[in-house]
């Protein structure tokens, strides 16, 4: 049977009919564009030959109309194309993101397998229960024991009592080392060893005249 009817059409991929129907598309408008320069020249035959040859100018803008009807039903084809081509890139679109909101899900479910709410809150009271059993422990560490304590406020007791009775006894006067200052006589300025000077010369004179 498959060799008389033949083998059954491959079935066409989403990604495949774009494709197909976006090279469609181009050839289309490339058709058009032909028949738009086709349409020009017509125009320019009809104008040249308005005077001097009627009936080949009639011809002319009849082929000119005849062109412009394709155009008219290409442009209707390419609209339907385009539309089409739109609706399937969207369907594709959305199966894509149905799939991959899918995949998400499935992964999330594989995620939280075997986790529920109970486990997550006896897991925290864990936590917490450990957190406390660190604190006690550092504290216990760091305080210092009652005994050396005691011994410690005792000593400090005993040298402050100390320390008072040494205040309350007076201390005797020291003697007192400092020696007076010598008395010394101010230096006569040289004026007044010029005048000590010449009142021993005169007394020295007077002298010698009562001796001769």
């Amino acid at each position: 049977m498959r060799r008389l009817f033949g083998a059954k059409p491959k079935t066409q991929t989403p990604t495949d009919c774009i494709a197909r129907l976006r090279s469609t598309e181009e050839l289309l408008q490339k058709k058009i564009a032909h028949l738009e320069k086709k349409i020009e020249q017509e125009t320019e035959t009809a104008k040249r030959l308005a005077s001097t040859n009627k009936k080949g100018a009639l011809q002319a803008l009849t082929r000119k109309k005849r062109y412009e009807k394709q155009i008219q039903q290409l442009d209707g084809t390419l609209s339907t194309l385009e539309f089409q081509r739109e609706a399937l890139e969207n369907a594709s679109m959305n199966r894509e993101v149905v799939s991959s909101m899918k995949t998400a899900s499935e992964a999330m479910k594989t995620a939280n397998k075997g986790v529920g709410v109970d486990d997550i809150n006896k897991l925290m009271d864990d936590i917490q229960e450990q957190r406390e059993i660190a604190e006690e422990l550092t504290n216990a560490i760091s305080a210092p024991s009652s005994g050396s304590s005691e011994l410690d406020d005792d000593e400090l007791m005993a040298e402050l009592q100390q320390l008072e009775q040494q205040d309350k006894v007076p201390q005797a006067a020291e003697p007192s080392l400092q020696l007076p200052e010598p008395v010394r006589d101010p230096l006569p300025a040289d004026g007044a060893k010029k005048k000590k000077k010449q009142k021993d010369d005169e007394d020295l004179e007077k002298l010698q005249a009562w001796l001769a």
